[in-house]
């Protein structure tokens, strides 16, 4: 599931409001500490500050934007600590959702799992790898088939997005977490779900970690 996925069966204005604020703070086109005033983003999108208050609570709720007394809305800060917390919570609550999903997990499962993987390994661009590395985590972790965990799960991926395009302009990365992909594939594929679950839990921690490290030292300028 793509970073924006948890609104996109909301078809109200709220919702198409809230998909496209989430879009521009995950990329980091809306900065750190950015403020949003309701009267400006109510006139872009031709609305009333009713669907705006919505759509700004429901980013809160996400993390992505703070609301802070006097200074009023603003998008949320990028803090190390934050990072490691949502990775923690990420490797527990996967971990989790693949071992309770893995006696349903389905021929067609795998085979959507090892097509993001390819498109994963093919891709030059971060958008790109980033989707398809949400789709191959949510690929395996579907098949729990539990709606609040997998909702819980997908929070994390958008606040995971967003640290990795404030951190990252580059793909040196790419290569390692594609074999930590391909191992918890072949894992999978062999039935292996002890060790598929461990391997996940360990990938998650690492990136967290590397995002954290990356935070604290400034963003990679853009190229």
């Amino acid at each position: 599931m793509s970073l924006q996925d948890r609104t996109d069966s909301d078809h109200s204005l709220a919702g198409r409001i809230a998909r496209s604020l989430a879009q521009r703070i995950v990329t980091g086109t809306l900065a750190p500490g950015a403020p949003l005033r309701q009267d400006h983003v109510a006139a872009e999108f031709g609305a009333s500050h009713v669907p705006v208050r919505e759509a700004f609570r429901t980013l809160e709720a996400q993390g992505l934007l703070v609301s802070e007394p006097r200074r009023g809305v603003r998008v949320a800060p990028l803090e190390p600590d934050l990072v490691l917390e949502v990775t923690a919570m990420r490797a527990a609550l996967e971990a989790l959702a693949l071992r309770q999903g893995f006696p349903r997990l389905t021929a067609a499962d795998l085979d959507e799992a090892s097509a993001a993987l390819a498109e994963a390994e093919a891709s030059g661009e971060l958008l790109v790898w980033q989707r398809a590395n949400e789709r191959f985590h949510r690929a395996i972790t579907a098949p729990c088939r539990m709606k609040r965990l997998l909702a819980t799960i997908d929070d994390l991926h958008r606040t995971s997005a967003r640290f990795l395009f404030a951190t990252w302009r580059d793909l040196a990365w790419q290569p390692r977490s594609d074999a930590e992909h391909r191992q918890i594939l072949d894992h999978l594929v062999a039935g292996r779900i002890e060790q598929a679950a461990q391997t996940l839990e360990t990938h998650i921690l690492n990136a967290g970690q590397a995002l954290a490290e990356k935070l604290q030292s400034g963003p990679v300028p853009s190229r």
